[in-house]
């Protein structure tokens, strides 16, 4: 069954375009630092969000006309739907790849063995429209966060009973991922974390967590199917504090818990915002540790406090974002995954068509932008010139070379009377600069 049969398939036209439906930045073949855009950059519709999201919040009821899921009144057959309407958005873009939780697939039901069963169902569909698209599965995962056995934690519950149910939905999640050749599975902790330290033992907690994702390693490979396993940092909501707090405190767990052979990170701009930093922050420290995974795309509102999931459209953010990718190689097998939500008042189904490609838009502006820093060694050539007396002076060759003392050092330092020549790092211009770069 056909959803968006009114929408042609969305081409590139150029800025010079009046066609809402074409892409005026992203040019799939067009070459970029020796790779086509499709290439470099690896896009994926996430299900929940384009699928499921009805447009309900806090202050009120669905708004979102989404034919795919009010054409049926059994939840199953409802599912078989959304599959084709998902499958059919991203021919229309043009996408590779998606990305879904378990439960945005399927129908729970009421017990797990109905939810696998159901599972198994839907995942058939899947993988008969993956064999026919040639589209990809970038990652699953199992969502432990929603249903209420989860209200105190998946793998951090105080409930062994709960604990074992998770670890049911991860197996499932993990017989899913070989079923459909997944190259990554993700692990975002809801509710891995406290609401109250007075009633919580953190050190119990991180040791099951760090327990639970071993077990999961070790039933990967005892299926002979490994993913690449990403951690998808957090600080907020829906508890207090979540244990994977940002990307330096998901990296202190992997190492802890001897988990870095296995695991890299699934960095999301929100997120970082939420923590307190810029995304270009996450993804350098991602890239200082060697473990950048794949990204979620969206971005916050900048007055306000919550993970609003908007679609990403501040350039010189995901400029900076993008460099960062470009600077670790690019993101294979990770990929750019649009976690992002239309909003409430964006309704029509025509609208999901229109906010991915004002975000496939804002990436390929990105792309171009960060790559002619890189090919100019803009950014390169000012952090040499920083750190040029570690580099180009005997006094600092000793320093990185080991053959420095403390004694040697501080003799050095008397011996010049303490004076040291200071340079302005001339920020402002650097940043004007780069505004020359947003494409």
């Amino acid at each position: 069954m056909a959803y968006f049969d009114n929408i042609p398939t969305v081409k590139f036209e150029g800025t010079t375009t009046k066609n809402m439906f074409a892409f005026r930045h992203y040019n799939p073949e067009e070459v970029v630092l020796g790779k086509t855009m499709k290439e470099q950059l690896h896009f994926a519709l996430a299900f929940w969000h384009t699928i499921t999201m009805d447009g309900s919040d806090p202050f009120g009821t669905p708004t979102m006309i989404r034919d795919f899921s009010t054409d049926a009144s059994d939840p199953m057959e409802i599912a078989h739907h959304r599959v084709d309407a998902f499958f059919e958005i991203m021919q229309k873009l043009g996408m590779e790849y998606f990305c879904f939780h378990d439960v945005d697939i399927a129908p729970e039901g009421n017990s797990l063995k109905e939810f696998y069963a159901n599972l198994d169902e839907i995942t058939d569909h899947i993988k008969e429209k993956m064999d026919e698209t040639g589209i990809k599965l970038l990652w699953n995962t199992a969502n432990m966060f929603s249903n209420p056995r989860y209200m105190n934690g998946a793998s951090t519950t105080n409930s062994a009973e709960v604990y074992a149910c998770a670890a049911a939905q991860i197996r499932k999640g993990l017989d899913i991922s070989k079923k459909l050749n997944g190259k990554n599975y993700v692990f975002w902790g809801g509710r891995e974390g406290y609401e109250s330290l007075l009633n919580t033992d953190m050190g119990f907690e991180l040791d099951n967590m760090g327990r639970f994702f071993h077990l999961a390693v070790d039933y990967a490979k005892s299926i002979n199917h490994l993913p690449v396993f990403l951690i998808e940092p957090k600080p907020k909501e829906p508890m207090k504090h979540q244990y994977d707090f940002d990307a330096a405190t998901a990296m202190a767990f992997l190492q802890k818990y001897d988990l870095t052979d296995y695991f890299k990170l699934n960095l999301e701009t929100n997120h970082a915002w939420l923590a307190g930093h810029t995304f270009e922050h996450e993804l350098n420290v991602a890239r200082t540790y060697n473990a950048l995974g794949s990204i979620d795309a969206n971005q916050g509102d900048y007055l306000l406090g919550w993970d609003t999931d908007e679609f990403p459209t501040l350039v010189v953010d995901i400029t900076l974002a993008m460099y960062q990718i470009l600077k670790n190689g690019g993101l294979n097998p990770g990929g750019i995954n649009f976690d992002a939500k239309v909003r409430r008042t964006s309704f029509e189904m025509e609208d999901l068509i229109l906010a991915h490609i004002a975000g496939m838009d804002t990436y390929a502006r990105a792309l171009k932008g960060a790559a002619a820093m890189i090919e100019d060694h803009y950014l390169e050539g000012i952090v040499e010139k920083r750190y040029e007396s570690f580099h180009n002076t005997d006094l600092g060759k000793s320093i990185l070379d080991g053959s420095a003392t403390l004694t040697s050092l501080a003799d050095h330092a008397l011996e010049e009377g303490g004076k040291v020549e200071l340079k302005s790092n001339h920020l402002e211009y650097v940043k004007s600069v780069l505004n020359d770069y947003l494409v």
